[in-house]
């Protein structure tokens, strides 16, 4: 079984909830036009001004993913 990544984005301010919901439609559109072998993302909202989006990627596509996508940070994916 491959290892998985998560890849998160941080948004922070007033509008970081919304940001990090939009971010998450990009995310979804650029899984289905790279045909990715998973296709989990999400949103979670950490306080008023911070938010994240995220996006679960194979460890042999996560340098590729990261290279085109700059994410913010990693974390192995335990799920």
């Amino acid at each position: 079984m491959e290892r998985k990544i998560k890849l998160i984005w941080d948004f922070r301010g007033p509008a970081a909830s919304k940001t990090a919901q939009h971010h998450e439609i990009h995310l979804k559109e650029y899984i289905t036009s790279e045909k990715l072998a998973l296709d989990i993302t999400g949103c979670q909202d950490l306080n008023d001004l911070h938010s994240l989006a995220y996006m679960i990627v194979t460890n042999s596509e996560m340098k590729t993913v990261r290279d085109a996508l700059k994410p913010h940070r990693g974390q192995l994916y335990e799920g």
